[in-house]
């Protein structure tokens, strides 16, 4: 039952970061920042959480 707990709070954790950033660009597409939804973001964001998606932003103004 641990096992099946562990796994569901992960697969929990990558939807909702998912959702975070979807809803991220949808609400930023009048300016034109735009962060991807790839793996790495998924990733990044499932464990780190909003700090991370507030750092690739950081990131995104320092490139353009």
């Amino acid at each position: 039952m641990a096992l099946l707990n562990k796994i569901y709070e992960i697969i929990k954790k990558i939807i909702f970061s998912v959702f975070l950033l979807y809803s991220f660009n949808l609400i930023m597409v009048p300016t034109e920042i735009i962060i991807p939804i790839n793996c790495i973001t998924v990733l990044s964001v499932s464990i780190f959480g909003f700090p991370a998606l507030m750092t690739f932003l950081v990131i995104f103004f320092v490139i353009y």
